[in-house]
């Protein structure tokens, strides 16, 4: 009997002993901003000229 107990406890252990996954890829490089940056700065620009004209 305790070789049938010893026998399973063991089977359970090897199943447990899995081989780790791979690691993960390194994330891809930051997006660039400057295209968000130029139309923000450019409608900054067209918003401030346009209250500059008005006085």
């Amino acid at each position: 009997m305790f070789a049938s107990i010893l026998f399973v406890l063991i089977s359970f252990v090897c199943v447990a002993q899995s081989t780790p996954p791979p690691p993960m890829p390194p994330p891809p490089p930051g997006l660039p901003i400057d295209g968000g940056v130029l139309a923000g700065l450019f409608l900054g620009v067209f918003i401030g000229v346009r209250k500059l004209l008005k006085r």
